[in-house]
């Protein structure tokens, strides 16, 4: 027994918060969204410390560095401890999803926008992201 336990890729990434549920962090894995050195790894591969992994999930990318080992999910404060986040700042990207757009107000009381009014909220909208190209 004083072998030191071997600890999963997908417990890892559960117990420093990265995922809600372990079994959303293995599918991660199986998927391919979770990256060791630009290589697809399996749920069940042994974590190293000084290991580098590129985690995507949904939008949100991220790269780690293995700082030291978390065998139980822990407070947040002590989950940032376990590991180093070296995630390039973004480049400035007017919104990152359609959720972040600007909304766009209209004054009370007056009424259902028309069919010409919808079409240049759709023409505004579009010119915002036709700009970024």
């Amino acid at each position: 027994m004083g072998e030191v336990e071997k600890l999963r890729i997908d417990k890892y990434l559960w117990a420093i918060r990265l995922f809600k549920t372990r079994s959303l962090a293995t599918d991660a894995c199986k998927a391919g969204r979770v990256k060791l050195n630009g290589q697809n790894i399996k749920p069940s591969a042994i974590v190293k410390i000084g290991d580098v992994y590129q985690v995507s999930k949904g939008i949100e990318k991220k790269i780690i560095e293995v700082v030291d080992f978390s065998y139980n999910r822990t407070d947040s404060p002590t989950a940032l401890t376990k590991y180093k986040d070296l995630t390039p700042p973004e480049e400035t990207h007017a919104f990152k999803s359609a959720f972040h757009s600007p909304v766009l107000k209209r004054d009370r009381g007056a009424g259902r926008p028309t069919k010409k009014d919808r079409r240049e909220t759709d023409d505004l909208i579009t010119g915002m992201f036709e700009e970024e190209d």
